[in-house]
């Protein structure tokens, strides 16, 4: 069974920027279209990036336009997250996983905490 493995969360003030990390534990993305998702504090897990892992096509949804950037790299078989001008409302665990998400293949998150 694959899970992700998601890392490089943190602690950083408002405008300050972090890189994420998505790697599969046991096997390989299953899946052309990848995503990030995201859940704050007492709100479900919504989406945040996809991108197709084959022509490298992106979507963000309108609250991370402009700030954050999907990436992949298919050599080492690993998707990121740049992230920039942070906002306290970026707060969450952030998560990686195919797109439509399959339920075995969530991973545990990597915390994004965002200081103002």
């Amino acid at each position: 069974q694959v899970h992700m493995v998601e890392s490089g969360g943190g602690l950083v003030q408002a405008g300050g920027s972090l890189r994420l990390s998505c790697a599969a534990s046991g096997g390989t993305f299953s899946s052309n279209f990848m995503g990030w998702f995201r859940q704050a504090p007492g709100k479900e897990r919504t989406l945040v990036a996809v991108i197709n892992w084959s022509t490298n096509w992106t979507y963000y949804v309108d609250s991370v336009k402009g700030r954050f950037t999907i990436s992949r790299d298919n050599a080492k078989n690993t998707m990121y997250l740049q992230m920039n001008t942070l906002k306290p409302e970026d707060t969450a665990v952030y998560y990686c996983n195919t797109n439509p998400p399959k339920t075995d293949s969530w991973g545990q998150g990597t915390q994004v905490t965002v200081s103002s």
